[in-house]
C-alpha cells in the first residue's frame, strides 16, 4: 500500500459524479449520506465494501479518502468562484462572493487531509492514537459552524463539557439503536458529531 496514490482507488469520472451529487443537493449533505450516495454508484468501490463502516481503520481510510477528494475539489472550484463548505455534517457547494476570501492555506484541516502520506501511513494501531491525540488536539481544529451543529445533533446547548457529551451520546444511542427500533443512519450522524465534539471538548 505504500505507493497506493487516491486515484488508484476511484473508478473514472469519479471527481465528477462526486460534482454532480453535491449541485445535486444545494442545502448540503452529511458525510454518511454522501458516502451512501457512492456507494449506491459505484459498488465496487471502496466506499461499498461491506464492513467498511464498522472497521476502526477501514472507516478511517475511508473518511480521509473522501475528505482528501472533498479538499482538492474545493481548491478547483476557488479557481471558478465556487466554494465547497466542508464539515462531516453538512458539505455544501455554493457560489462565492466577492467579499468571500478563497482557499486559507493555512487550513490546519486542509492541510491534514491533502497530506496523501497521512493515509498510507496510519495503521490500525495507529487510529486509536489518532482519535486521542491529533482529533482533539486544541479547540481551534473544530470550526464554529461544525461546533453547532454537532452540538444540535446532540440535542445540547453551549456551556457543556465532555462528561455531559458522552452523557447525551449514550442516551440518544440507546434511544435510537436500531435494536430499540430506531435509524441507523441517525446512530451514524449521532456517532459522527460524538467524534467532533471529542474533538473540541476531549474526552470525560
Amino acid at each position: 500500500m505504500d505507493d497506493v496514490q487516491p486515484d488508484d482507488l476511484l473508478p473514472d469520472g469519479f471527481s465528477d459524479e462526486l460534482l454532480i451529487i453535491l449541485r445535486a443537493a444545494p442545502s448540503g449533505l452529511g458525510e454518511y449520506a454522501l458516502i451512501r450516495q457512492l456507494a449506491e454508484r459505484y459498488p465496487d468501490s471502496l466506499f461499498a465494501e461491506p464492513g467498511a463502516l464498522q472497521d476502526s481503520l477501514r472507516l478511517f481510510q475511508l473518511h480521509f479518502l473522501l475528505f482528501h477528494l472533498l479538499y482538492r475539489l474545493a481548491d478547483e472550484l476557488s479557481e471558478a468562484g465556487q466554494m465547497l463548505s466542508i464539515h462531516a455534517l453538512s458539505i455544501r457547494l455554493a457560489p462565492r462572493s466577492a467579499a468571500q476570501p478563497g482557499i486559507t492555506q493555512t487550513d490546519p484541516l486542509r492541510a491534514y487531509y491533502l497530506d496523501w502520506q497521512q493515509w498510507r501511513e496510519t495503521h490500525a494501531e495507529d487510529v486509536q492514537r489518532l482519535l486521542d491525540g491529533f482529533w482533539r488536539r486544541g479547540r481551534g481544529v473544530v470550526g464554529v459552524d461544525e461546533l453547532q451543529q454537532a452540538l444540535a445533533v446532540m440535542e445540547l446547548q453551549e456551556p457543556t463539557d465532555a462528561r455531559a457529551v458522552k452523557q447525551r451520546y449514550r442516551a440518544l444511542v440507546r434511544v435510537h439503536h436500531p435494536d430499540k427500533g430506531g435509524s441507523t443512519a441517525r446512530v451514524q450522524e449521532i456517532n459522527q458529531a460524538m467524534l467532533i465534539l471529542e474533538r473540541y471538548y476531549g474526552r470525560s
